[in-house]
């Protein structure tokens, strides 16, 4: 809540002063030394620059210490000498004041003005409360004045006050003056249009709204526009319902049509710029072409001007659905799409076409020069809801009298059609769109009754909860504390992202999730991948000076099957979650003491092979490959039964430079669905530690260049399943001198036994072996 005023600051400080004296300044040839009576006290002593100033005048003077105020910027009078001559106030010019934009001289008051009264009172400035209120989308039946009214009047009904109900303005006066200018309205499309009225009125006067008009728009934020307008705004705060005035000369062949325009035809709007409007946009037509996007937005043409003289005064009901497509494809949001795509009153569109026709026959003069015509196809019926007693009770949490239930339904519009046993039939207004159901009826009687007048109960339920194993979110915390814990950070991107960055064969382009109403081209698909969300927070980091980064998100990609159904279902869709890890920039902080490398392969493949063997997957049990993704340039990937469980690489040149990117990132992705499932079957045993000691031994093999590690480790558990117990590569070295595409490995070799230490002989027999079949399958050479 907050106070208005009319203008600004309330003119506080400035008051009715009279120009005693006036003579040019000493020093300066357009400034004037005044003395001024504000009477009361010692005549003032003023420097004005105005060229009009004179002795004898009744002007505003505003005191010391006063704050004025135009537009965004104020300025505080304060006694100071200009010139050399003292100036202990300042005589106001219009826009000084915020009562006008005229700044060529000062205001000269009428000659009755008495010194000292206060200009607030003079200038009759207006003073207001203006409530601002939270209002939730689904409650726009509370976004008019009477609204509000009618919703505080149930709770005061509720809450000791006995029969208060909100009010509307009687229009028992209302009646047509002739019927000379008559318009036919015809609904092409009663879907998007079920109900439309109008009225006309000639001979009217396009001018200035009257203050108080004028006050009520400026204290809910319009600028008024003229009266026709204003009076057209002033009615949609009032009871909710947006109207719209045409020009009725304009209106060719005098017919109003409510239908659709060819796809891709023009429209120009009354903001100038010309419209390619779709075939499934509702237009409000005359026999020639468009006149207004219905719900959303006039046309320059038909619009009221100041050289109106008749106009056609529109009040309909239009299908949110239609309303809401059509504001977002043009971009454009108004006031009358705000309320229309929330759903308007039907029941209310002659009440309000009424009520604008005899404001504007008061205010701008003029004849009603028509019957309203009302067409409404089919009526839309009121919806019926049976609630039950029981249900009230059990869902409130507290047995409530029937006599207040039936007091509360009452002061809610709600009519009691009939009552059976513990059922009550209702029917249920047309403007509370947010009733659909038994629920939203006993919430509105919660709501009414009051939430703290239901006690806290002393008695406890609770239910026991055996989560499915393995538990999901459990175990999406444990990998993200893990994560967090090794300097990841945890970023979380939108679902939506623009459809062209799937134009490739990286992802299933057919298979796309699009969006029927988008935001906008670059939010109009569902996500298939995490990489686009988190290539963007690399950049957007990278741009910031943060350019050392460790990220990883987990997050639900979307695709849509091809079923060829009619309409979408629920089935046509998928939803897969994955883990994705992004590493960029160097590894480590940037120390005297430590030595910070840049960050490579190892570290991405590390950290997806960290991920796996915290949930009991040994990544050397899962078959290895390369991706055939083309936003990797190095790829390594991991599957099990054929099934792809992780991959991870170094992202490609063109993909970082859609990003503009111009340093190396790393990428892993871990398809989380399959490795959950993966962990649902792995079981956690248990192993007493060895008896007898592990041996190892390691072996230096000249290599071709193009053999794997993998490769040794597999061949060497198929060589030996008894006593090998690990397999691993501690050094890599190349050198001209081992040869043409020769590389060295050192690798190392653990032994145990666990049923006996084991002997030289053996460990001998065992390293031999393997390094026979490294030499025969892999033309492994020791060094």
């Amino acid at each position: 809540m907050e106070e208005w005023e009319s203008v600004r600051g309330g003119m506080k400080g400035v008051v009715v002063g009279e120009v005693l004296t006036c003579a040019k300044h000493p020093d300066a040839d357009k400034l004037s030394v005044t003395t001024v009576s504000i009477g009361s006290g010692e005549p003032l002593h003023i420097v004005c620059g105005a060229p009009n100033v004179a002795a004898g005048q009744k002007v505003p003077v505003a005191t010391t210490g006063t704050i004025l105020y135009k537009g965004n910027e104020s300025l505080e009078i304060r006694k100071s000498k200009i010139r050399g001559e003292l100036s202990e106030g300042m005589i106001c010019a219009e826009d000084e004041l915020g009562l006008g934009t005229l700044h060529e001289g000062i205001i000269v008051l009428d000659k009755d003005a008495r010194p000292g009264t206060p200009a607030s009172e003079y200038f009759n400035i207006v003073k207001d409360y203006v409530f601002e209120i939270g209002l939730t989308p689904n409650r726009i039946d509370g976004g008019s004045h009477f609204g509000v009214a009618r919703d505080l009047a149930a709770w005061l009904n509720a809450n000791g006050k006995e029969n208060i109900k909100a009010s509307l303005p009687s229009l028992d006066a209302f009646k047509p003056d002739n019927n000379n200018k008559p318009y036919q309205v015809i609904i092409e499309n009663p879907a998007d249009c079920p109900r439309y009225t109008g009225i006309t009125i000639s001979n009217v006067t396009i001018g200035e709204s009257p203050d108080w008009l004028k006050n009520k728009l400026k204290a809910v934020g319009f600028n008024p526009i003229n009266n026709v307008v204003d009076i057209t705004n002033f009615v949609q705060y009032e009871v909710g319902q947006p109207l719209h005035s045409f020009d009725a000369d304009m209106i060719d062949g005098k017919k109003v049509i409510i239908k659709n325009l060819p796809d891709k035809s023009k429209f120009i709007t009354l903001d100038s710029v010309e419209r390619s409007l779709s075939s499934k946009d509702l237009m409000i037509c005359n026999t020639t072409g468009g006149m207004c996007i219905a719900g959303v937005f006039g046309g320059i043409k038909s619009g009221v001007t100041s050289a109106t003289r008749n106009i056609f005064l529109e009040s309909a009901y239009f299908s949110p659905v239609a309303i809401r497509k059509t504001s977002k494809r043009h971009g454009l949001q108004t006031d009358a799409s705000f309320r229309f795509e929330r759903g308007a009153d039907p029941e209310i569109t002659v009440w309000a076409l009424k009520r604008a026709s005899m404001l504007i026959r008061e205010i701008a003069g003029g004849k009603i020069s028509s019957e309203i015509v009302d067409v409404y196809p089919k009526k839309i019926e009121r919806q019926k809801i049976t609630v039950s007693y029981g249900n009230i009770d059990r869902l409130i949490g507290k047995k409530i009298d029937h006599q207040i239930i039936k007091k509360i339904l009452g002061s809610l519009d709600m009519i009691i059609l009939d009552e059976s046993g513990d059922n009550l039939m209702l029917e249920i207004p047309l403007y509370r769109v947010d009733v659909q159901r038994e629920a939203d009826v006993i919430e509105d009687l919660l709501r009414i009754y009051g939430y703290n007048n239901v006690e806290i109960g002393n008695h406890v339920n609770s239910t026991l909860y055996y989560p499915e194993k393995p538990d999901k979110e459990k175990i999406v915390n444990i990998i993200s504390d893990m994560l967090s814990a090794n300097g990841y950070a945890e970023i979380m991107c939108n679902s939506l992202t623009p459809a062209s960055f799937y134009d490739n064969d990286d992802f299933e382009r057919d298979h796309l999730v699009m969006l029927a109403n988008p935001l906008s081209s670059d939010l109009n698909a569902m996500r298939q991948s995490l990489l686009f969300g988190g290539l963007s927070s690399v950049s957007w980091n990278i741009n910031r000076q943060n350019p050392d980064l460790k990220l990883y998100e987990f997050g639900n990609t979307y695709f849509h099957k091809k079923s060829g159904n009619s309409f979408p279902r629920a089935g046509d869709y998928i939803e897969k979650k994955s883990l994705d890890i992004f590493i960029t920039g160097c590894i480590g902080p940037q120390s005297w003491n430590y030595k910070s490398n840049p960050s490579d392969f190892f570290n991405i493949k590390s950290a997806v092979e960290m991920v796996l063997s915290r949930l009991g997957i040994i990544p050397e049990d899962l078959s290895k490959g390369d991706s055939n993704k083309k936003y990797f340039s190095e790829s390594f990937t991991w599957s099990f039964n054929n099934i792809p469980v992780a991959s991870a690489g170094k992202i490609s040149k063109g993909y970082l430079a859609k990003f503009d990117i111009g340093q190396e990132v790393y990428y892993g992705h871990i398809e989380w669905d399959h490795l959950l499932q993966m962990v649902k079957e792995h079981a956690v045993t248990y192993s007493e530690l060895p008896k007898y000691p592990w041996v190892r031994r390691d072996l230096a093999l000249l290599l071709d260049k193009s053999v794997k590690f993998g490769q040794i480790r597999e061949l060497a558990f198929k060589t030996e399943k008894h006593i090998l117990r690990d397999v691993d590569l501690f050094d890599v070295y190349e050198n001209e001198s081992l040869g043409n595409n020769k590389k060295s490995y050192a690798v190392s070799f653990i032994l145990l036994d666990k049923m006996k230490t084991l002997t030289d002989k053996s460990i001998e027999k065992t390293m031999n072996s393997l390094a026979a079949v490294l030499e025969k399958e892999l033309g492994a050479k020791i060094r």
